[in-house]
């Protein structure tokens, strides 16, 4: 399951209903796992602004686990060093891998793979619940819900599987395409909503492509296609941030 984040805010608000819809999904003695794909520290700062994080208290039966992925301006700069890097036109390999080691994106990548293996495990060998939400479960909670498919479902790994969950999990949940995708790392301008988050999905599916080819019906090159209409959508599937702007 997905959501965004509970709205406790700073006087600890508690919704009995949702609570309720929550325990309704567990099978019977076994417990739940709520991932938090932020910090402890940036969900307890949430609740400054009304948001916050599920009390244990009003959820005995489920454990939350915090698991810290970065978001917005930090991940664009990494991605622009990431560029620069790539573009680096002294063909020193130490140079190279400290310029690729600086960016941090290939730590972004395993922080993502790593909750997503958290989350497939708990669920195949614990036969558990698990709900994940970031605040707005528009980014990384989509990150984490599809890379999790894709490692526990073969048809995930098929090009229309692949495609209908691109479909589900980005684009009917509301990822907003137009303001993560309106530039890119070649653009001088700081867009304060730009970040590369579906870009850093691909590549996490391509890490798990180069490591399991067998198991999947596509390669490298339906996953570039995928990124370049994501920045320039020829057909219009990629258009806006939401279905009603599409």
């Amino acid at each position: 399951m997905r959501s965004g984040q509970p709205l406790t805010g700073t006087n600890g608000r508690r919704c009995k209903e949702d609570e309720k819809l929550i325990n309704a999904t567990l099978r019977a003695g076994k417990r739940g796992y709520i991932i938090d794909t932020r910090s402890l520290n940036v969900a307890q700062q949430a609740r400054a602004k009304g948001g916050g994080f599920e009390q244990e208290a009003h959820y005995p039966q489920w454990r939350r686990i915090h698991k810290s992925i970065e978001r917005y301006h930090i991940l664009q700069e990494s991605l622009v060093k990431l560029v620069e890097a790539c573009n680096e036109q002294t063909h020193n390999m130490d140079r190279w891998l400290s310029k690729l080691e600086a960016s941090n994106w290939l730590a972004h990548i395993k922080e993502i793979l790593t909750t997503a293996c958290l989350a497939a495990q708990c669920i195949d060998r614990e036969g558990a619940s698990i709900l994940i939400h970031g605040t707005e479960g528009t980014d990384s909670t989509l990150q984490v819900t599809s890379l999790a498919q894709i490692i526990l479902e073969p048809r995930s790994r098929t090009i229309r599987g692949f495609e209908a969950l691109v479909e589900r999990e980005w684009l009917q949940a509301g990822h907003p395409f137009h303001q993560r995708c309106a530039q890119s790392a070649y653009c001088n301008s700081k867009q304060k909503w730009e970040a590369p988050v579906f870009l850093l999905f691909l590549d996490c599916v391509w890490q798990i492509l180069r490591q399991f080819p067998c198991s999947f019906e596509f390669n490298e090159h339906f996953l570039i296609m995928l990124f370049e209409h994501a920045y320039a959508s020829q057909f219009g599937t990629f258009l806006g941030n939401s279905e009603s702007e599409r």
